[in-house]
């Protein structure tokens, strides 16, 4: 097996240098880009298995550069930063990243931040091919990550599809914030479990929009979510 390829995006030389040199010593493959328009170049003619993104930088800012990407590919992409605001963090998980990591961070856990989203792309990829999750007016499809409101195709981000067949598989019971953290960012996860609750407002908006009329995500409260199997009143 090959070793994940890794696009670090970052201004710094400094910084760039020292992720080369770890993620080589780690068993990655890394390539470089200094701006968000050169990042974008190499992802039209080359695949990566993740992204490691700054969010300072001249050009185009990650955000920018994130919102391209989610365009056009689902590849997971963790966000890097020396601003630790929350608003921050929420603004690049709502924008679709898949994780957050404030610098100066510890080499280990940025590896072990990387690894769990690997896994979790991997898991996803290896999934049936025949699997479908059939409800009212919503069809999920785990092995090409598509979702469909009535044959409207709905776009999710890596992040947001994981979680919302996460919830479909297990129908009526309830998911804390921590197991579902556990399950889709790995057990190496040292965030905020709120990032949960980022995920399912978008994903609540998105199928709000594509014209689903009924809410499947019911909040309960001081536990977490499960999924209401049948149409009814939306659960806000």
């Amino acid at each position: 097996m090959s070793n994940p390829q890794v696009l670090i995006v970052d201004d710094e030389w400094n910084m760039r240098n020292l992720l080369r040199i770890y993620l080589r010593q780690e068993g990655f493959t890394v390539q470089e880009a200094r701006t968000g328009s050169e990042a974008l170049g190499i992802l039209e003619r080359q695949d990566f298995d993740l992204v490691l993104l700054d969010v300072m930088m001249p050009d185009m800012d990650g955000w920018q550069v994130l919102r391209a990407i989610r365009a056009s590919r689902e590849i997971p992409v963790l966000m890097l930063t020396a601003r630790s605001d929350t608003k921050d963090k929420v603004l690049g998980l709502d924008t679709g990243a898949d994780d957050y990591l404030t610098k100066p961070f510890e080499p280990e856990e940025l590896t072990a931040r990387i690894r769990s989203l690997l896994r979790r792309s991997a898991i996803t990829r290896s999934m049936p091919a025949d699997e479908t999750l059939v409800f009212p007016q919503l069809r999920i499809y785990p092995q090409s990550r598509e979702v469909r409101i009535r044959e409207q195709t709905v776009d999710f981000t890596l992040k947001e599809f994981d979680l919302l067949a996460a919830l479909a598989r297990g129908g009526q019971r309830v998911h804390t914030r921590e197991e579902l953290v556990g399950q889709l960012w790995g057990g190496e996860y040292s965030g905020e479990t709120r990032v949960v609750d980022t995920h399912i407002k978008n994903i609540r908006e998105k199928l709000q929009r594509a014209g689903l009329d009924y809410n499947p995500i019911q909040t309960v409260w001081g536990l977490g979510y499960k999924f209401q199997i049948s149409g009814g009143p939306d659960e806000q």
